[in-house]
């Protein structure tokens, strides 16, 4: 079977830190893989290797069969990765239409002269984009509110627009960087569906996650990461029983 997203023996240096040492995994298509570790374990640092936003120091990263390691982060991203942040990336004095219609910018056809010219083709395509910004709005609980101004959402409706619009560069694989963070367990368990929805569209789904709770009932395969070294992968039942696990960030007798 040919590798789909391969990690192997990557390692970033900043300066003297040494922010991820020498990790590999193998990502398998259609899997929800959860990266977890204490603060400052390397985490988002692997994240934004995949992504392009680092450039990795040693190894390589390559998705189906194809060297990313050092593509710019347009080129990973027509690749088919697209990503959220722990901290929001939104255009806040935007409308949560336009913030989609950003994210489908990359898979738009129109060229200069039909957008100055306003030509059939524009319009069609517009018409088209916007059909569906409300089938993504859908998909995240967020229907009826296209023309509302991000700034005016709650924090939690930001969180999943976000993950809408990375949606709709129609991606292959979605990194998600602590989506969880600043919800209350009713919107938690409503990510999770999400994420689940998401998965069964055929899309892989990386995720940074501190709520244990949200992990252990995603992901098909955790990596746990320490001091920027892999310490363990798995599945639940196998991470939440590694002693290791336990000590370095579950807390003693599992509870974290």
């Amino acid at each position: 079977m040919s590798e789909f997203l391969s990690i192997k023996n990557v390692t970033k240096n900043f300066g003297g830190l040494i922010a991820v040492d020498d990790v590999s995994t193998e990502i398998q298509p259609c899997e929800i893989r959860a990266i977890i570790g204490p603060n400052g374990a390397g985490k988002t640092t692997l994240l934004n290797m995949m992504s392009g936003f680092y450039t990795v120091t040693e190894g390589s990263i390559s998705f189906e069969g194809k060297e990313l390691t050092k593509r710019a982060t347009y080129n990973i991203a027509e690749a088919g990765f697209a990503r959220t942040y722990q901290n929001l990336r939104l255009f806040k004095k935007l409308t949560v239409e336009e913030n989609i219609l950003i994210g489908m910018h990359m898979k738009l056809k129109q060229k200069t002269f039909d957008s100055i010219f306003f030509t059939k083709k524009y319009r069609e395509e517009e018409k088209q984009a916007r059909e569906k910004v409300d089938e993504y709005l859908d998909m995240v609980g967020l229907h009826g509110i296209a023309d509302i101004t991000v700034e005016n959402l709650a924090y939690g409706q930001m969180k999943v627009l976000e993950i809408a619009r990375a949606l709709a560069m129609q991606p292959r694989v979605i990194l998600l960087d602590e989506p969880a963070a600043g919800l209350n367990p009713s919107e938690t368990n409503e990510l999770c569906d999400l994420v689940f929805k998401i998965r069964d569209m055929g899309i892989t789904v990386v995720l940074i996650e501190h709520n244990m709770g949200m992990v252990m009932k995603l992901a098909d395969t955790i990596t746990v990461l320490n001091f920027g070294k892999k310490l363990a992968e798995g599945n639940a039942a196998e991470v939440s029983s590694n002693q290791e696990v336990i000590e370095a960030y579950l807390g003693k007798g599992g509870e974290g």
